[in-house]
């Protein structure tokens, strides 16, 4: 199952890539939401996949009865997960504005657009 999510996470870096390196800002944003899934997606990974109890340590005891599942990458990726959203909403406002303002999402046609008021 490791080997299918490594391969999982490199499809999705390779095709996020791909998107941010596309003329238009809303690709970008797409590859940069592909990017962000990427990361959650291998960070789960590294964190160790096992199907155990959660760890709860039992009344009287000082560590949790093995095997359990660790609780830091689930926590990791829920804050990735909740820092991502707020960037991808900021992007997507902002790329809105500069549609609104130059009529454009080609980021080659943004270039001469800086000098300009």
């Amino acid at each position: 199952m490791v080997i299918v999510l490594a391969f999982l996470t490199g499809g999705l870096y390779a095709c996020g890539l791909y998107m941010m390196m596309r003329r238009s800002i809303v690709k970008l944003i797409m590859g940069l939401a592909l990017l962000s899934y990427a990361t959650n997606l291998l960070i789960f990974t590294v964190g160790g996949l096992t199907r155990a109890a959660p760890p709860l340590v039992p009344e009287g005891e000082t560590v949790p009865p093995v095997p359990f599942a660790d609780p830091v990458p689930q926590a990791l990726i829920l804050t990735a997960i909740v820092i991502g959203f707020g960037v991808l909403a900021f992007a997507v406002v902002l790329i809105e504005q500069t549609h609104r303002s130059v009529g454009t999402d080609d980021s080659n046609n943004l270039r001469g657009i800086e000098g300009e008021s």
